[in-house]
């Protein structure tokens, strides 16, 4: 389920007021988000290559996946807070951002396993701090069900629990995709054909847009610079390769459930947080649809299900983030990268490292 989507010439003026500021602040210099309208480090992975963005330095590394449609930038209010204290690194799935296309399908087992290869191509050794966002969450999940050794603990960022939640809303969730990935793929042709992007459906008094920018919660990002905003368009505008991507990754989409039903295996004292908005599939709070019974019924059952990922550890939480989307690192980034620290902390502890030498 994708968030609403912000009026674009509003988050067009917010972006540009919000970089000039800060240019007249650094004297005019670059943009603290460039860094991500640029490949990082592209490196080999069974034939093709993943783009990561690592930065800081120490022990256990804190890997960051995206959600669903989204790849490295969405981590740009967090990683680099991050990486005051200890290595980061966000990396661009197989297709996506500057990552090299891989191959078929692109299930969360296949993704988990790149990216294992790839941080030790990079010369990155566990054990890691995995945090996911939405469907970054499957992924991460799967990655420490594949190796626990070296996952050291797990922050689950409004991470989508839809293994967990009652059959019959998972199979509506299931229906809702077909409408989804026939206009993902409606798009894709239109970009492999060299022919104008079909537009997408817009609100009243919403102008105008364009199947490019249905990414992140909608481009341009408000969040972000506009030299980043427009790197991150041309992408979308240009990549066939990460169309394919999300519309295999979407597909995959009831396999990646069913393996994590399958293989729900126990962290010991690892430690986990989970943070829950209360606003899942929510892109910007001041487009919250309205409470109607039916949508308090998905947040609430949506909330539910988070929670029981509580029983995976002896030493996880659930915390709340009030006044966000299910967006936290845009507006709540604080709340993220307390989780963090406090999941890092607990690992850094003499109990902890004895359990990781076992």
């Amino acid at each position: 389920m994708k968030p609403s989507r912000t009026c674009v010439l509003l988050a067009m003026l917010i972006s540009t007021v919000a970089v000039s500021g800060q240019q007249a602040v650094n004297g005019g210099s670059s943009p603290s988000d460039i860094r991500y309208a640029q490949p990082g480090r592209l490196v080999a992975v069974n034939g093709s290559r993943l783009n990561l963005y690592c930065m800081g330095s120490g022990s256990p590394t804190v890997v960051f996946d995206s959600g669903w449609e989204d790849w490295a930038p969405a981590w740009s209010t967090v990683q680099p807070e991050v990486a005051k204290w200890t290595r980061a690194c966000s990396y661009d799935r197989a297709g996506a951002g500057f990552s090299d296309p891989g191959p078929m399908p692109r299930t969360s087992v296949r993704i988990a396993q790149e990216l294992r290869t790839a941080l030790r191509h990079a010369g990155i050794a566990g054990p890691y701090i995995l945090v996911g966002h939405a469907f970054g969450g499957d992924n991460v999940r799967t990655f420490a069900d594949l190796y626990m050794r070296d996952t050291a603990g797990l922050v689950l960022v409004d991470a989508d629990p839809a293994d967990l939640e009652p059959k019959a809303m998972q199979e509506d969730q299931h229906r809702g995709v077909v409408g989804i990935l026939s206009q993902l793929r409606d798009c894709r042709n239109a970009i492999a054909g060299h022919k104008p992007l079909p537009a997408l459906p817009s609100g009243p008094g919403q102008p105008p847009r364009t199947c490019a920018q249905q990414f992140f919660r909608g481009l341009p990002e408000g969040a972000w610079s506009p030299a980043l905003n427009a790197k991150l368009l041309e992408i979308a505008q240009t990549k066939v390769a990460m169309y394919d991507a999300y519309l295999s990754e979407m597909e995959q989409t009831p396999s990646d459930e069913a393996y994590l039903q399958q293989h729900r295996r126990s962290f010991g004292s690892r430690p986990i947080r989970v943070l829950t908005s209360g606003n899942h599939g929510v892109g910007h709070l001041e487009r919250k649809p309205a409470d109607t019974p039916e949508h308090l019924k998905y947040e609430q059952e949506t909330t539910l299900a988070q929670a029981r990922w509580l029983g995976l550890s002896s030493n996880a939480k659930q915390i709340f983030a009030h006044n966000s989307s299910e967006y936290i690192q845009f507006d709540e980034p604080g709340t993220v990268i307390n989780a963090i620290r406090e999941v890092y902390d607990q690992t850094r502890k003499p109990v902890a490292a004895a359990r990781d030498r076992k």
